[in-house]
């Protein structure tokens, strides 16, 4: 669930290690000039005619490009929101004329600036003139904001003919736990906020191209996987089916982040410190999920992603932990009170556990999904996640429905494979196969391959990495995923 750069404190983002290891991540987009162009320029009829059902605000404007090759130049996407998401040399396509919409939906929060507009529930629509008839609905990863998958995921579905919708999913930032009447409600909140997206979507594409769509895919990483999985078990008749990139697990039983992360904050500064107890520290994070051979990726994922996720994760589903300190005290030492590092879920009241069943999977899906998961993530280490959600679904008879790739060498966010090129692989392409897989199961019926572990490439370099990603290898003594 990577965070956004904007959601930094300002001190955060212009010093400190921490800051440092975050913005060596941030890619510098090339671009294309894309200015707003007058009608006449290419088929964009009355774009400001265009209307969103349920809309409480929106604004439309003929662009010359959709993807980020033009809307970098145009102001009609934010990069803070895509930041540390890709590899700096994922290629941009390009070519996409249409129409963006931006807009919001009633909303009592404020927490996004984006657009200067200080309101929650924001969304953006981009219809381009050469739709194929299908429309990818998607929400945010971490707490970023609606432009986060533009880079990732938009401009890749936009290039094939699709139109896009996405959502912030109606509270954003680091202080997203404070929108809400009681726990867990922001988190449900992002489940309704991507079915409003979706059904409002579908009508303005059926308004706009005067024929509905002839097919509706939602898709996501992370948190915005989360979305696509709760979509599918919740609402499966708005969709033809989903991807579902690494989401995140939450289940009352467990395993979530509130169990293995406090392990980790507990003894990866034993890890850290060496000695007689690194050792041990080192099993511990080993037996709470942290794959083997992750550990080049530990520094990185303490300093910027577990104790921040922690802390206001678990405010959000268990604000009575610390009182009234608001989401804990950052970095705070084992032993000490409140602290959580020292969080223990199982011995918290049953409140905690209620909040986390209400936006808890199930693995009844209704509808076909891919699953991808890299087997060197440590924010959402995969044992502890996709493993789990995949034998969910098995357990709920829903396993004809399902497809599980565990890919070898992948990570949490993509950008980090510019940090280490030759220890991780993308995850991008690996996406990007696993959709045309879903759209040939859907449209030719075509059964995708069985689930496997897909093996890191032994050769290529990192321009072939880029655009390739073969779902049919499997890697050696393939372990069953979903008996995991």
């Amino acid at each position: 669930m990577p965070f956004s750069l904007r959601s930094l404190p300002r001190s955060r983002r212009r010093s400190g290690t921490a800051a440092l290891a975050l913005t060596a991540l941030v890619l510098t987009p090339t671009s294309a000039a894309a200015t707003p162009v007058s009608p006449s320029d290419h088929h964009c009829p009355r774009p400001t005619q265009v209307r969103v059902p349920g809309a409480e605000y929106q604004r439309a404007a003929c662009l010359g490009e959709l993807t980020t090759a033009g809307t970098v130049a145009s102001g009609h996407t934010d990069p803070a929101d895509w930041a540390g998401l890709t590899p700096k040399d994922l290629p941009v396509p390009s070519g996409v004329p249409g129409i963006q919409i931006d807009g919001y939906f009633p909303d009592t929060s404020t927490t996004n600036t984006n657009n200067g507009w200080n309101h929650d529930a924001q969304f953006v629509m981009r219809l381009p003139d050469r739709w194929n008839g299908g429309l990818v609905v998607a929400g945010t990863p971490g707490n970023r904001e609606q432009y986060a998958n533009d880079r990732a995921i938009a401009d890749w579905v936009l290039s094939r003919g699709y139109a896009y919708a996405a959502t912030d999913k109606g509270n954003t930032g680091l202080a997203f736990h404070r929108d809400g009447k009681k726990p867990g409600d922001a988190i449900a909140e992002w489940n309704e906020r991507l079915t409003q997206l979706t059904r409002a979507a579908r009508a303005t594409l059926t308004r706009h191209y005067h024929r509905p769509p002839a097919r509706t895919l939602v898709t996501g990483m992370s948190n915005g996987g989360y979305l696509v999985r709760w979509q599918l078990e919740n609402h499966p008749g708005l969709y033809d089916g989903g991807v579902d990139w690494e989401g995140t697990l939450w289940r009352s039983g467990g395993p979530t982040l509130l169990h293995f992360l406090p392990v980790a904050l507990r003894h990866y500064p034993a890890y850290r410190a060496g000695g007689e107890e690194a050792e041990a520290a080192r099993k511990a994070l080993r037996a709470a999920g942290f794959p083997a051979g992750s550990e080049f990726l530990w520094p990185y994922h303490h300093q910027v992603y577990w104790d921040l996720t922690q802390r206001i994760y678990r405010e959000e589903l268990d604000p009575g932990f610390d009182g009234t300190t608001e989401a804990g005290t950052p970095f705070c030492a084992p032993d000490t009170p409140a602290c959580d590092a020292e969080y223990d879920y199982a011995a918290r009241p049953d409140e905690v556990r209620k909040a986390v069943e209400e936006i808890a999977l199930t693995g009844r899906i209704g509808k076909p999904l891919i699953t991808l998961h890299g087997t060197l993530d440590v924010l959402l280490p995969i044992a502890q996640d996709s493993d789990v959600y995949a034998r969910m679904v098995r357990q709920a008879g829903r396993d004809r429905l399902h497809r599980y790739y565990r890919i070898e060498g992948g990570t949490h966010t993509d950008a980090l494979v510019d940090t280490y090129p030759e220890r991780l692989r993308p995850l991008t392409p690996c996406h990007r196969t696993a959709f045309t897989a879903l759209e040939s199961w859907l449209t030719q019926g075509h059964r995708p391959p069985a689930s496997h572990t897909v093996p890191m490439p032994a050769e290529g370099d990192s321009a072939t990495r880029l655009s390739t990603c073969s779902l049919n290898t499997r890697a050696d003594a393939d372990p069953p995923p979903t008996h995991r």
